[in-house]
């Protein structure tokens, strides 16, 4: 992982604003939230940006169809997006709207520089598209649907369109591409997904149709305003603009380009790992470090979709389970970058196995017993046996864990690893019973619970970033001081002495009333 200070620049898609946010938005951004945290927490500088994507054929129609003119509608579905930024604690430190003049300027100069460079040239485009997936598709793709009509591989029925074009030469791009990703193993993860990605580059490349005429809502092609630029050269443009291109010079740029992670779901990852660098190449842009593509959610095992009437709403979840339940179980529940089924009996086990049973009954029963043994204040430790030494160790050799699958974006592995800490807590305080230490050997029972305590508050800093309120609630009941609670702060230690507030519950167990929480 990088030192200490330097930068660390973290992308989500931005979210078409066609519909409200839906489960899927949420899992992205939250995977972007927590490493965001993770790296402010290790005192990186970081940059988290997500937005809305407001151009395209799709935009317009759905404006349409709402009675509305495209930009107070792209205005209003926005919102929702920045409402859900809120209402699930996301940090992100910018929000970037494609109808922003910011993000215009980039877009004209980014083509410009390509257009220079050779990279773009003007054709006729024919071929078949999905106004749904806002995307281009070969006749092999396709499979025939009901009526005849052609099926694109998402589904989405496709059109054929014939109209003048701006093409940029992405055939030209086949063999670099390919000696890039060699020279970057990391760029895409996970290493499936790389795969796909080489393969589909090895099948060949055509040049890439980058305007349309047939309809009117996106950037304007420079000194062709009968044209304006696909809806995703347009998009994937946000993530430069937002680091301040087109001035390259700029403060910002310099310190957070090349991004470090682009995090998309892997519907769009050939946009990301495949047009995206060549595009950035082409204009002479260093392309992004890294592109992880994870997977889809479906809901009690059924795939989600409108016409089942099964979206999850993560609003809904969280006003059901809690919010820093929502956020645990959605990274805990299946490895990252699979495809995962939420389901009501499985976020249940989640809350009241390991919220409710493990983490918070160890914090619970062990400060209960400094609050009524230790006068409400945390204990003076006396020599640390083996055992001691042991669990203190498990604690403080966790951050270099997380750190590793962090990297990885590996979070199902990170948690795992940190409920191996709190199991191992719960088996030494069984073990050492600081009840019965009550009455035969009251420093004994006392170095036990500094010992416990001491470890809680490893747990407590190392898990903010999945669950940071109820994390700075535990770390409130070990009074651990508000600027002490980042990663410099973990090799200190609670100091005996200090009064503790009455401890109270941070994880309540669910309980089944007509299928509401209580």
């Amino acid at each position: 992982m990088a030192a200490k200070g330097s930068a660390y620049y973290i992308t989500t898609p931005i979210y078409y604003v066609n519909d409200r946010p839906h489960i899927g938005h949420a899992y992205t951004t939250l995977a972007c939230d927590v490493l965001a945290r993770f790296m402010r927490l290790a005192g990186r500088d970081v940059k988290f940006l997500t937005g809305t994507d407001e151009h395209g054929q799709k935009v317009e129609t759905s404006a349409q169809a709402a009675g509305m003119d495209t930009q107070t509608f792209t205005d209003r579905v926005s919102q929702n997006f920045r409402d859900l930024s809120a209402a699930l604690n996301f940090s992100n430190d910018d929000f970037i709207r494609t109808t922003e003049p910011r993000h215009t300027r980039a877009c004209q100069a980014l083509w410009e520089k390509l257009l220079e460079n050779g990279q773009i040239y003007l054709g006729s485009y024919a071929g078949w598209y999905a106004v749904r997936d806002e995307a281009f598709y070969t006749e092999t793709e396709l499979t025939t649907g009901p009526g005849g009509k052609k099926i694109a591989p998402s589904g989405a029925e496709v059109e054929w369109l014939e109209e003048p074009s701006y093409f940029f030469r992405l055939s030209a791009w086949q063999d670099k591409l390919l000696a890039f990703y060699q020279a970057n193993p990391d760029f895409v993860g996970p290493d499936t997904r790389r795969n796909e990605v080489i393969s589909f580059v090895k099948g060949g490349l055509k040049d890439l149709s980058v305007s349309r005429t047939t309809f009117k809502w996106g950037v304007p092609v420079p000194n062709d305003p009968e044209h304006i630029m696909y809806v995703w050269f347009d998009a994937l443009i946000n993530y430069i603009t937002a680091a301040g291109f087109p001035d390259t010079e700029s403060a910002g740029f310099t310190t957070y380009w090349p991004a470090d992670m682009h995090m998309v779901g892997k519907d769009i990852l050939r946009f990301h790992a495949v047009y995206w660098p060549a595009f950035l190449m082409g204009a002479g842009v260093a392309p992004p470090k890294r592109v992880y593509a994870h997977g889809w959610w479906t809901n009690e095992g059924q795939k989600i979709s409108k016409s089942l009437g099964n979206v999850i709403d993560p609003h809904a979840l969280v006003a059901e389970y809690g919010l820093d339940q929502v956020r645990y179980f959605l990274l805990r529940e299946v490895p990252f970058g699979n495809d995962g089924d939420f389901s009501h009996r499985a976020m249940v086990g989640r809350m009241n196995n390991d919220l409710a049973n493990d983490f918070g009954n160890l914090a619970q029963r062990s400060l209960s017993m400094i609050a009524k043994n230790c006068a409400g204040s945390l204990p003076t430790p006396g020599a640390f046996t083996e055992a001691d030494e042991a669990l203190l160790d498990a604690a403080r050799t966790l951050q270099a864990r997380l750190s590793a699958e962090y990297a990885a974006q590996a979070f199902h592995r990170a948690l795992e690893a940190t409920w191996e800490v709190i199991s191992a807590a719960n088996r030494y305080i069984d073990e050492q019973a600081p009840w019965a230490l009550r009455k035969s050997d009251p420093p004994r029972m006392g170095t036990v619970l500094y010992v416990v305590a001491e470890t809680l508050r490893h747990l407590a800093i190392l898990a903010q970033p999945v669950m940071p309120a109820a994390m700075d609630r535990m770390l409130d009941q070990l009074g651990v001081p508000a600027g002490a609670r980042d990663f410099a702060a973990l090799p200190n230690a609670l100091t005996p002495g200090t009064a503790l507030p009455k401890p109270q519950g941070i994880f309540p167990r669910y309980v089944e009333t007509e299928g509401a929480e209580t």
